[in-house]
């Protein structure tokens, strides 16, 4: 097993989570301003979901005895849409399960197992939480602006939509 290898494909991952939640975040941040709590709350628990996706991929690493590259994939991306901002959230979690599935397969190649059934967990969680971008975009899209509406005067009963349940 080339450790060097999966060790970079690791920290790929973490630069691509980090990313994830800060712009996760961001949204967050604006949603909450607009009133629309039920999606800012959505957006805040996958961001946290992807903070534990970095523990994971920082705890192989370091178990592969490398070194943790702790920066973002890039810049923040300034979008002010509740439906602009989940179809970017939809391309992000479809970016990562196409880079997922490679890292895994680059993985099993290499025979380092461990790190193919991370990545291979890492895809169901990023498509769990397309799945959730996808239903609340299509919400607004068949209910327009009366969804959003809904969510500024309470709407959902206070709980991101899809629920704890819901998590991927």
């Amino acid at each position: 097993m080339d450790r060097s290898r999966s060790i970079q494909l690791l920290n790929q991952a973490v630069a691509d989570e980090l990313q994830a939640v800060h712009q996760y975040m961001y949204f967050h941040f604006h949603l909450a301003d607009q009133g629309f709590n039920p999606l800012a709350l959505l957006f805040k628990r996958i961001a946290i979901m992807e903070m534990g996706h970095v523990e994971l991929l920082a705890e192989r690493i370091l178990f592969l005895k490398g070194e943790v590259e702790m920066q973002a994939a890039g810049a923040v991306e300034k979008v002010s849409g509740a439906e602009q901002m989940l179809v970017k959230a939809m391309a992000m979690e479809e970016e990562g399960v196409v880079a997922y599935n490679k890292a895994a397969l680059e993985c099993a190649a290499n025979a380092d197992s461990v790190s193919k059934q991370l990545f291979e967990q890492l895809v169901r969680d990023e498509e769990g939480h397309y799945d959730q971008y996808e239903k609340q975009r299509d919400n607004i899209q068949r209910f327009g602006p009366n969804y959003l509406a809904l969510q500024s005067f309470g709407g959902g009963g206070g709980a991101a939509p899809g629920g704890p349940a819901a998590a991927g």
